[in-house]
């Protein structure tokens, strides 16, 4: 995948999760139940966790995009493919490898 693509995904990913964290994290959290039991700040706590998890998986890809080994497995050092990336773009290994 050509960099400054890369580089372009990423930014997109970033404002999505940035504008997500801001939007979850600025409601009125804990205010009512939910039907199914859980009160709202069960919910966006753990809404919060997967998109801080998820910012952070986005800086590690733009820091390997600086230094070059964007694209490349973490796990086995092939090259993921474009397709993975354009899914996924802060993917770390190919879809077909196993997460730590």
């Amino acid at each position: 995948m050509e960099p400054d693509h890369a580089a372009d995904l990423l930014a997109r990913e970033r404002a999505r999760v940035e504008f997500a964290l801001e939007d979850t994290t600025s409601s009125d959290v804990g205010q009512g139940d939910r039907p199914d039991g859980l009160n709202q700040f069960e919910t966006d706590s753990g809404l919060v966790a997967r998109l801080r998890t998820e910012l952070a998986a986005i800086q590690a890809a733009e820091f390997r995009l600086r230094e070059g080994t964007y694209g490349i497995s973490v796990i086995s050092g092939d090259v993921i493919p474009d397709e993975h990336l354009e899914r996924i773009p802060w993917a770390d290994r190919k879809a077909e490898e196993p997460r730590s």
